[in-house]
């Protein structure tokens, strides 16, 4: 995966994803002021842009922290295992919870995400995907809010990477590996 024999194609531009997250932002607000600022918790590393664009919607006081898991390595398939990187350094206790994940595909990663975080006892807590991957389904899991579903393709950009790469890009694209032969 060093770039030579990959392709980048254009799958949803930065005007539709901007789009797609004011609108997100709007339903999130919608859901009214708690007690307490909402906690909203970002997963490392390929939701810091959706989260970033996101918090900047509401129009509520929140608490801003940051979980770092892992499930794919350098590879594009997740390998199954969740590994915690990085815990939240703000006790969720009794609060309103908000999980912001840049995809969801097998549910893996979301259903230990979910089954961690509520050992915890949140008065609440709610999930916003920016993508939806149901084709690759292998747990079930509820997304309360979603931002695209889609096709069963490997998509980098706006945060999303393959072996770290193509993060910054403004846009999302699907990689596609071309052999060389």
């Amino acid at each position: 995966m060093n770039g030579a024999n990959e392709r980048l194609e254009p799958y949803l531009d930065a005007g539709t994803i901007a789009a797609r997250v004011a609108a997100l932002g709007r339903d999130i607000t919608a859901l009214g002021p708690t007690e307490r600022p909402l906690v909203v918790v970002c997963v490392l590393k390929g939701s810091v842009v959706f989260f970033a664009d996101l918090v900047r919607q509401f129009d509520f006081p929140t608490n801003l922290v940051f979980l770092g898991v892992s499930s794919y390595g350098s590879g594009t398939e997740s390998s199954g295992a969740v590994r915690l990187t990085h815990d939240l350094t703000l006790d969720i206790g009794g609060r309103d919870v908000l999980i912001v994940e840049d995809i969801v595909d097998t549910g893996l990663t979301m259903s230990y995400l979910l089954e961690m975080l509520r050992a915890r006892a949140p008065k609440s807590l709610r999930v916003c995907t920016l993508l939806h991957k149901p084709a690759r389904k292998r747990v079930d899991v509820t997304l309360d809010f979603v931002g695209f579903t889609i096709d069963d393709v490997f998509v980098v950009g706006y945060g999303l990477d393959c072996d770290e790469r193509f993060r910054n890009l403004p846009h999302i694209g699907v990689l596609r590996f071309v052999d060389a032969g």
